[in-house]
This record gives structure tokens, sequence and C-alpha cells, in this order.
């Protein structure tokens, strides 16, 4: 299968991308709900999952991507390999993640991964940037008391906004006494990690935890 082309950029807040993501039976999709969930925000063309689905058949993945056509795409590549404990959907989760984490199974979100997401470097634009507080205080709510929040980009001032952004919620801490990390603790690199790395650029990563759920 050719790679699809679509466009690099898209504007969150365009009224096209308002619409709710729509949600399937997950007890059609997942072979096993019981399993903790991983999910990434901003999946892209969703290898990075899919390498993790493979290796890791004891958790489900789950991808939200905005591009429509590379939603498409990953769910036609993950039914090639017949993974089962995989999934993508086309939304954009500034607009409706609570929906989509309420229809999960209770304390089943374990890890959520927000990687290298896009930068919208002037600053009228930043309000499109994905790690916003209404963000931070839904992931709060349905992270599992365990669960953790895994951050990178090769924009430090991004890395730096998004982990501020979680930090200044009183349900998030740093996992780790040195807050930025210097390898990547997961067991696969996205696309974009791995050519960075290429180049000789430097990758900023942290791992915050949830706080304070232990007595709900």
């Amino acid at each position: 299968m050719g790679r699809v082309r679509v466009r690099q950029h898209v504007n969150p807040l365009s009224n096209r991308y308002q619409q709710s993501i729509f949600i399937p039976d997950w007890s059609q999709v997942y072979s096993n709900l019981s399993l903790p969930f991983h999910l990434d925000l901003g999946c892209a063309r969703g290898r990075f999952l899919l390498q993790m689905a493979q290796q890791n058949p004891h958790r489900n993945y789950l991808g939200v991507e905005i591009r429509e056509a590379l939603v498409t795409e990953a769910n036609q590549i993950k039914d090639e390999y017949n993974l089962t404990n995989l999934y993508y959907v086309f939304g954009n989760i500034n607009h409706s993640l609570t929906n989509l984490l309420a229809s999960l199974p209770s304390n089943s979100l374990e890890l959520v991964t927000i990687q290298f997401p896009d930068p919208w470097f002037k600053k009228k634009h930043q309000k499109r940037r994905v790690v916003q507080p209404e963000i931070v205080e839904i992931l709060a709510q349905f992270l599992a008391p365990k669960g953790q929040i895994f951050l990178q980009s090769d924009i430090k001032e991004v890395a730096q906004e998004m982990l501020d952004r979680f930090l200044e919620n009183p349900h998030f801490s740093p996992l780790k006494p040195e807050i930025w990390l210097e390898e990547n603790p997961l067991e696969v690199m996205t696309e974009r990690e791995i050519a960075t790395i290429n180049k000789g650029e430097p990758i900023y990563r942290t791992i915050l935890k949830v706080t304070d759920k232990d007595s709900n």
C-alpha cells in the first residue's frame, strides 16, 4: 500500500473538525476489553502503535488522529496484521475526548502518549496546540490511579509548555526526580523520533504520574 498524502497541519479549531468522534462498539473491536489501554493522541500514520501492539499483546492500543485519511490507512494495515488489540479513530480530541474516554471500561486507561504534536509557532495560533488545560483535566479524570503520561517533542518550547500545563494540574507530578529523560523508556520510537535522532538534534521527553487518586 502506498503512503497516503495528506496536509501536514490541520487546524483543530475549524468548523470541519467540530463533529463528535464516532465511537464503535469496543466489544466488536478488541478481543479482550479487560486489558489495560494505551492511548496515543495524534497518532499520525499509526506505525508506533502498530509495533507496540505486536510486541505487547497484553495491552489494548487506541490511536486518535485528526487526519481521516491516515486513520483509514492505519486501520487497513492493522487488519492486514490481524491485530485485535489495536484500533484507530478519526477525530479532534480537543472537541470530544470526554465522550471517547467515557466509552472505555472504567479505570482501564493506564498510559497516554503525546509525541511531537504540531508546534503552531505563531502566537495567534498557539491556542491550536493539543495540550490545553481542559485536555489535562479530562485525562486526570479518566486515567487509572497509577496511570502515566509520556510527552515528547523536538521543540523545547512545546515540550516545556506541555509539561507546565500538566504540572499546573494538582493530579499530576513527575514520575522521576530528573524531569527530562535522556532515553526513551518505551520499546518503540516514532518515525519523527528516529528522524530527529538521526539528524543529531535533541528530544525533550518526560513522564508524569497521576497523584491523589489511590483513595478514590
